[in-house]
C-alpha cells in the first residue's frame, strides 16, 4: 500500500504499519475504521493523510462501535453492551422482570422433543438471533445460548421457557463487560474443556475454550462436537484439538501486531488422560479411531507450538462454557474470565 500498510495474513481486516520501533494498527470495518498506535506522531500522520485523501470524521477517543461501548481510563479497557442489553429487553417487553443470578439452571436437560406447546419460530428465533449478538462481550453467556439455538426449528414453550431465564440474566447484569487491565499479562493462555454426551438426543458433547491476554478473555466459544465419542477423553481431547487451532490463529495475528508469543501457548485441561494423548504416542492405539484431523494437537504439542498442561476441574474457566454449574461456581468463573460491572 502508499502508506506502507502490510495486510495482516491471517486476518484480513487487520493493516499494520512499522516504523522503527513503533506500530500503527487499524482494523477495518465497511466505511469505518478503528486505528491505535504507540505513537502519537505516527497517529497525526495518518489522521492527516486520511482527512486528505477521504472525506472522514474523527470521532476521537472511540466509545461506541458497532453496538459495542467502551471505556478507556488509568484502570484499561472495559468493553460493554449495556444499551444494547436494555434495548434488547425493552423490545420484548421483558424491562420490567424479575432478575435471575445465572442464565441457566444446573440440572435443566433440554431436549428437541421438549414440553409443552409449540411456539411462534420466527419470534423464537429472533429473540436467540438477539442474544447471539450480545455474546460479542459476554462469554458468562456463550453456553446458554448455544444450548437454545438448537431448538430453532420446532421450538417449544420449554425452549422458550429457557430463553426467558437468560433474558432475565441479562436484566440483572446488563451493565456487566470485559474489563482489560492496564499492563496485565501480554501472554496468551487457553482453557479448554468438554461436557461428555451432554446432548440429550444425539448424546453428541460440546466442546468449550476461553483464551485470557491482559487479565480479560479474548476469544471464547462453545460449540456441539461434530462428532459422538465414546469417552471423556476422546472428548476432552477433540475440544483440545479445536482449542490448538485457534490458538495458531491467536498467536499468528499477536505476530504481526508486535504481540509475539515467544514460548508455547499453554492450553489448560482438567482431564489427565487427553494431555497424555496429546503428547505419548504409545496411547495411539487406543486413540486410532480418532479422526486424524483431532491428532493435529499431538503435532503442535510435538513442535512447540503448543503446551498442554493439567488444571483442577475448580480452575477449569473453560467450565462455564460446557454445562450449567451451581451459581457459586458461575460467578466466581465469571469474575476469572474478567467479566464484571464497571466501578464508578
Amino acid at each position: 500500500m502508499r502508506e506502507g500498510f502490510v495486510k495482516c495474513y491471517c486476518e484480513h481486516t487487520l493493516f499494520v504499519k512499522t516504523e522503527g520501533g513503533n506500530s500503527l494498527i487499524i482494523s477495518l470495518y465497511v466505511d469505518d475504521l478503528i486505528y491505535t498506535s504507540n505513537s502519537e506522531s505516527m497517529l497525526d500522520s495518518f489522521k492527516k493523510s486520511m482527512q486528505e485523501e477521504f472525506s472522514m470524521t474523527d470521532l476521537g477517543k472511540m466509545k461506541y462501535c458497532l453496538g459495542v461501548e467502551v471505556i478507556q481510563d488509568e484502570a484499561g479497557i472495559f468493553i460493554s453492551q449495556r444499551k444494547y442489553a436494555l434495548e434488547t429487553l425493552k423490545k420484548y417487553g421483558m424491562q420490567d422482570c424479575n432478575a435471575v443470578r445465572n442464565p441457566m439452571v444446573p440440572g435443566n436437560k433440554l431436549t428437541k422433543r421438549g414440553a409443552g406447546e409449540e411456539v411462534d419460530p420466527t419470534a423464537y428465533k429472533q429473540l436467540v438471533g438477539s442474544l447471539r449478538y450480545l455474546t460479542a462481550t459476554r462469554p458468562d453467556l456463550i453456553y446458554s445460548v448455544n444450548v437454545v439455538s438448537r431448538y430453532m426449528e420446532n421450538p417449544r414453550e420449554e425452549h422458550m421457557m429457557a430463553v426467558k431465564h437468560i433474558m432475565r440474566y441479562v436484566k440483572g447484569t446488563a451493565g456487566f463487560g470485559i474489563q482489560y487491565l492496564c499492563g496485565g499479562e501480554e501472554k496468551l493462555v487457553g482453557y479448554v474443556d468438554s461436557d461428555y454426551a451432554g446432548d440429550e438426543d444425539d448424546r453428541k458433547s460440546t466442546s468449550g475454550f476461553t483464551f485470557m491476554f491482559g487479565g480479560g478473555a479474548v476469544s471464547w466459544s462453545s460449540k456441539k462436537q461434530p462428532i459422538v465419542t465414546l469417552s471423556t477423553t476422546e472428548a476432552e481431547y477433540v475440544a483440545a484439538a479445536n482449542g490448538a487451532c485457534q490458538a495458531v490463529w491467536m498467536r499468528n495475528m499477536l505476530t504481526e501486531i508486535g504481540f509475539g508469543q515467544g514460548d508455547g501457548t499453554v492450553l489448560f485441561c482438567d482431564n489427565s488422560s487427553a494431555i497424555k494423548l496429546s503428547k505419548n504416542l504409545v496411547l495411539h492405539g487406543r486413540s486410532k479411531h480418532i479422526h486424524v484431523r483431532f491428532h493435529f494437537l499431538r503435532e503442535l504439542v510435538n513442535e512447540g507450538i503448543i503446551s498442554t498442561e493439567y488444571c483442577s476441574t475448580h480452575e477449569q474457566l473453560a467450565d462455564i462454557m460446557t454445562k450449567p454449574v451451581k451459581l457459586e461456581v458461575f460467578e466466581k468463573l465469571r469474575a476469572d474470565i474478567g467479566v464484571t460491572l464497571k466501578e464508578g
